[in-house]
């Protein structure tokens, strides 16, 4: 964007758009029972089939699980693998009872390998119990306003009343990818971590992260009972998003067509950055002025075509002794008449 200075005394009309445009009428045909595709930031949906379905969601559970971890451990504390961890059913790290591994060595397990006894092992130290574990992921669903969620253990093992929806399952996604802890581990394709001081190696079983260019993440799942399920995120160009199916015969490929769809749709614009978006106040009975800019940058999601209009406000009557850094108006952006940003705008200098 060209630095630019505008002068309040009109309204101002930024034209983004962009020459390609895609059909309304694109459609996906999609091997999952149930699917969603949507802009992480904001969480719209771009794409569904089936969305508020519940369904089993297999190890899927575990996005849940990790970030229930995160945001009550710390990743350096060790603990030991209680004796309830052991042996359980489906994919395993191996853990044995009294091993001793930290909680982000845990966490490689739990993402990268799915593995079940360190879900296990992770709800027990963390929560006491899986009963007391569960209900904490129960908690965070409830938070996070998702009706048709509902947890029985930390692994996605069968349960009665244990499913999810495609949509709910993005918006816990969506949550999680925000904590940089979280987004680092899943994105990992292996890891070397130790237990008892002994090297273990871990694999990530997310294939996009190869198949897919700009794939970050995050979770598969498998039981007779659910299906194949699958969770993904990709970043392009400023443009992040989350995809989910349950129940799919080619999941991968799903996922491909429905990251290429919302790469296809999607553009991120950039509405203000550095000093590129200055705006001269008038002050009222003077030959004075004031400029202002946001501060920081600001960048946003839309559909491809999206024409943005930005209005100046003022704060009140501009004085003279406004100082630098101090708020003076606020450049609120608009598209399609609904608002979309207020930045703040301060005061570059004290008034000339």
């Amino acid at each position: 964007m060209l630095k630019r200075i505008i002068s309040v005394i009109v309204v101002i009309i930024l034209g983004f758009s962009v020459i390609t445009k895609t059909k309304a009428t694109d459609e996906l045909s999609l091997s999952a029972k149930s699917a969603v595709l949507i802009e992480a930031e904001s969480g719209k949906i771009v794409y569904s089939k089936n969305a508020d379905q519940r369904l089993p969601m297999a190890s899927t559970t575990k996005i849940m699980t990790g970030l229930i971890v995160l945001e009550n451990a710390k990743l350096d504390h060790k603990f030991k693998v209680s004796s309830k961890a052991v042996g359980c059913e489906g994919t395993s790290a191996y853990l044995c009872e009294d091993d001793v591994l930290t909680i982000e060595a845990a966490l490689y397990a739990l993402l990268l390998q799915s593995a079940n006894d360190a879900a296990v092992a992770l709800a027990i130290e963390v929560g006491g119990s899986i009963d007391s574990f569960a209900q904490m992921m129960n908690k965070k669903a409830i938070e996070l306003g998702l009706a048709d969620t509902n947890f029985k253990n930390p692994s996605g093992l069968p349960a009665k009343d244990h499913y999810t929806t495609a949509k709910d399952l993005a918006i816990i996604t969506s949550v999680a990818l925000k904590n940089p802890d979280f987004s680092r581990i899943v994105a990992t394709k292996s890891v070397n971590v130790k237990i008892n001081e002994a090297d273990r190696t871990f694999v990530n079983h997310n294939k996009l992260l190869s198949l897919y260019e700009g794939a970050i993440g995050v979770k598969t799942g498998f039981t007779k009972e659910s299906g194949r399920c699958l969770v993904g995120a990709a970043q392009r160009d400023g443009v992040k998003l989350i995809t989910v199916t349950l129940s799919a015969s080619n999941d991968w490929a799903d996922h491909k067509n429905m990251f290429d769809l919302g790469f296809k749709k999607l553009r991120s614009y950039c509405l203000f950055s550095g000093d590129s978006f200055i705006i001269e106040f008038p002050i009222a009975g003077t030959k004075s002025h004031i400029l202002a800019s946001p501060v920081g940058e600001k960048q946003i999601t839309l559909p491809n075509s999206t024409r943005i209009a930005v209005r100046i406000e003022r704060t009140s009557l501009l004085q003279l002794t406004a100082k630098a850094g101090d708020t003076v108006g606020y450049a609120v952006f608009y598209a399609d008449g609904k608002e979309l940003y207020r930045a703040p705008l301060c005061a570059l200098k004290d008034p000339n």
